[in-house]
């Protein structure tokens, strides 16, 4: 019959052993880099003069994608809403992009937070001549796996968005952003 000695010798074993599983696992799936970057990109167009680039890259399984983007022939100085839309379906303009991507079923918010649609990522901003160029990250959006933004649509609005902050239930869905006025299909670049 084993002593207390022997079962306690197991015990720590065993969770020892579980440590060591738990730490090769973060660091060799977690944490590995891909052997090349995802890459996308997407041409933004309308029923409006508004055109521009916005690319996508992912360097790490998990890891945040950074988002940059140009865009010309909006009004000066101004914010615009700027979110990834459900669908890559533009059969009938912006409008069939759908709602925000939202897989997590939660509400709208700002990037930075924990309670936001995948596809939130707030506002750009265009400089007095009407043109925005941006360079951020974002940690929720992913290149692959189940938030996968490839193959659905980005849509720049019309308006403002208020973050979830506007005190009103079309705030908590679509932050009061407005008018579609420009979208594109996120496709994978080499």
């Amino acid at each position: 019959m084993p002593t207390n000695q022997t079962q306690r010798s197991l015990l720590v074993s065993s969770l020892a052993a579980i440590a060591i599983l738990y730490f090769v696992y973060v660091i060799f799936f977690k944490t590995s880099p891909q052997t090349a970057p995802l890459k996308a990109t997407l041409q933004l167009s309308g029923n409006s003069t508004i055109s521009g680039t916005v690319s996508f890259e992912q360097t790490r399984k998990y890891g945040p994608v950074k988002v940059t983007g140009l865009i010309r022939n909006l009004d000066p100085s101004s914010k615009r809403g700027f979110h990834v839309h459900q669908y890559g379906d533009l059969s009938d303009g912006c409008m069939s992009t759908g709602p925000h991507f939202n897989p997590l079923g939660k509400k709208h918010g700002a990037p930075t937070d924990s309670d936001r649609h995948v596809g939130d990522l707030g506002n750009i901003e265009s400089d007095e001549n009407g043109v925005a160029s941006f360079t951020f990250e974002d940690s929720l959006i992913s290149l692959a796996g189940e938030m996968n933004i490839i193959g659905r649509a980005v849509v720049l609005h019309a308006g403002v968005d208020d973050l979830g902050r506007g005190d009103n239930e079309e705030s908590l869905k679509t932050g009061n952003a407005g008018a579609r006025a420009a979208c594109g299909i996120i496709k994978p670049a080499a």
